[in-house]
């Protein structure tokens, strides 16, 4: 074949800088975006936060809202002959100044772990050097839970000749483990686990010897709610196996799970919902958005030099421009598709779950003129503070089933009617999926069986035999 050179046309989208990081601002969370202005403040000599400015070379109007901030940003194609008023990207000022706190951070109170807690207790015990020596031993193989995993044997087999520790030694020892200040913790079973706590009840609580019998044998059909097999084993009646059942479940089954060190999760709600005269609507959260601005003096330095050299400063100072400027479109966005899905969703600021309509991202867009992916970046990460409590964006959006009179009822409202059923239901004969979905059929939601199942699943409810009590 022979080669042949051709001109062709043809149309591309380039993502420019700028755009990419506009882009990049809008799907991260708040927490990462104040975390990347916080490297621009470390790396750029042109941005700084409002707060830490000592002074300013132009005089700018106060915010009146949050909401406005993009509305009120100077524009950054200032004349090259006079001074530069930079754009500046703030709060209204509810903030305080004096809040060291930008990172939203609290440091939790120390506390022991379980470890630190048993070992002492070992060390203010009355025992011996050696007993304390091996019952530390065991305390090193329990598990977060607190319980012993490994069977004696095998620790046995991985001790030192040398420390001369025979089986009866660590039988001794794991007996007065369990029986120091925290019941149940050396545990090798739940069995064993609920049948020490219940026997460090004084002995005259009410059902403390049927419990106790209970836990140590039966536990399998207390577990699976077999009530009838329950009374025939334990030969007692309902009132007695109602409060040997009582005891049982405000036990602890996990009894090392209260010294776990957790860290606590803030969640930072980027928009605040309002009810303002009668109608629901959505404002920024001024806490959420970082306060930065142009280092003015930086940049009326650089302007009157206007040297050859100093590209690369100029090129800091319109990345620094950049970021505030695309910071400022982020939350216009998030502030434009909140207030869109307040206006879809007002009844469930009125009423709850049971009155979430059916809304999927391709309304938003529409309503917009936005793209759906814009829509997806601005709904992920993103919290809403509401009177009911704080939810991601994304939890407003949700398919629909048909109804009988033709409309559409959201997933998240039937959730909400499932829950609602199972609340109310007789305890002694709770409702089965099937009961639920002709229920539900009779106020007019077509629901399947394995539906509800689905939704009952999902909200963590057990299922109808494991329901049923006394």
């Amino acid at each position: 074949m022979k080669a042949v050179l051709q001109l062709r046309q043809s149309q591309q989208l380039t993502l420019t800088p700028q755009l990419q990081q506009a882009i990049r601002l809008l799907q991260l969370s708040t927490l990462e975006v104040n975390q990347e202005s916080a490297r621009l403040l470390d790396e750029n000599p042109f941005l700084e936060r409002e707060e830490d400015a000592g002074f300013s070379f132009t005089q700018t109007t106060p915010q009146t809202s949050s909401s406005s901030a993009a509305d009120k940003t100077e524009s950054d194609n200032a004349p090259a002959d006079t001074e530069w008023a930079e754009p500046s990207f703030s709060t209204s000022g509810s903030a305080s100044h004096d809040d060291e706190d930008e990172g939203y951070a609290e440091v939790a109170a120390e506390r022991p772990s379980l470890r630190e807690h048993l070992i002492s207790q070992v060390n203010l015990s009355q025992l011996d050097e050696r007993d304390k020596k091996i019952i530390s031993l065991l305390v090193d193989a329990l598990d977060d839970n607190g319980y012993l995993a490994q069977p004696l044997e095998e620790i046995l087999e991985l001790l030192p000749e040398q420390l001369d520790i025979s089986l009866d030694d660590l039988e001794t020892a794991l007996i007065q483990l369990q029986h120091l200040d925290e019941p149940g913790l050396g545990a090798r079973n739940l069995s064993e686990c609920l049948a020490l706590q219940l026997q460090a009840m004084p002995e005259d609580i009410p059902g403390r010897d049927l419990a106790l019998r209970l836990v140590e044998k039966h536990l399998d059909l207390l577990g699976a709610h077999d009530f009838n097999k329950l009374k025939k084993a334990l030969h007692c009646d309902d009132a007695a196996l109602r409060v040997a059942q009582d005891l049982i479940v405000h036990l602890q089954p996990r009894p090392g799970s209260s010294f776990e060190q957790r860290a606590a999760d803030y969640v930072v709600p980027d928009v605040l919902v309002e009810r303002q005269g009668g109608i629901w609507r959505a404002r920024l959260n001024p806490e959420a958005m970082p306060r930065l601005r142009i280092n003015q003096l930086y940049a009326n330095i650089l302007q009157r030099r206007g040297e050859n050299n100093a590209q690369e400063m100029a090129g800091q100072l319109q990345e620094a421009r950049w970021f505030i400027k695309n910071l400022q479109q982020r939350f216009d966005t998030i502030l434009r598709v909140s207030q869109a899905i307040v206006e879809r969703q007002h009844k469930f600021f009125e009423h709850g779950n049971i009155a979430m309509r059916p809304l999927v991202l391709r309304e938003i867009a529409e309503q917009l003129e936005l793209h759906e992916s814009t829509i997806s970046r601005v709904t992920t990460q993103k919290f809403m503070l509401t009177p009911a409590g704080i939810y991601e964006l994304k939890y407003f959006f949700g398919s629909g089933l048909t109804t009988e009179s033709g409309g559409s009822c959201s997933s998240t409202a039937i959730r909400a009617l499932i829950k609602q059923l199972i609340e109310e239901e007789d305890a002694k004969h709770p409702l089965t999926d099937s009961r639920m979905s002709e229920i539900l059929a009779q106020q007019g939601i077509l629901v399947a069986r394995r539906t509800v199942a689905k939704y009952r699943e999902l909200l963590s409810i057990l299922p109808v035999n494991l329901r049923k009590s006394l």
